[in-house]
């Protein structure tokens, strides 16, 4: 009996042709009640990057694929518990956490942010991962 549910797996070699990787992997999984959403940035599912140059954009997008993955694991944002998000420039806190906040008016998720030196495309400017619950109870769940 497994333990989890693995979400949209793929392989590196597919969806990064300009890396030599090879790893596979998923997009989200569900464990329990519980869903880790793999970091999501401002690229569809498609493979297709949405706002060149545009953190707003990026992160929007990436929201975006946040509401789909977690719908495919029987979540919603509404029960994310934690985000961890991770921009290229200080720049870039204002435009991302605006987008990301009018996703989650309401929510009140535990939230880390991080600047970092780069991410694994350069095109990216915004990485976002999260963690959500499944509820058992819907009433009961706040």
């Amino acid at each position: 009996m497994p333990t989890h549910t693995r979400i949209r797996m793929f392989n590196t070699k597919a969806t990064y042709p300009n890396q030599s990787l090879d790893n596979d992997l998923c997009q989200a999984v569900r464990a329990g009640n519980t869903v880790y959403v793999r970091g999501q940035v401002g690229t569809d599912f498609e493979g297709r990057l949405v706002g060149l140059g545009d953190p707003a954009a990026q992160a929007n997008q990436a929201m975006k694929n946040v509401k789909q993955l977690l719908e495919e694991a029987g979540s919603d944002l509404g029960h994310i518990v934690k985000t961890t998000t991770y921009i290229t420039d200080p720049r870039f806190r204002e435009p991302v956490y605006r987008e990301v906040g009018q996703w989650l008016k309401g929510v009140y998720p535990i939230s880390t942010g991080l600047v970092v030196a780069g991410l694994a495309q350069p095109e990216w400017l915004m990485e976002i991962d999260v963690i959500a619950v499944i509820p058992d109870d819907e009433e009961g769940a706040q």
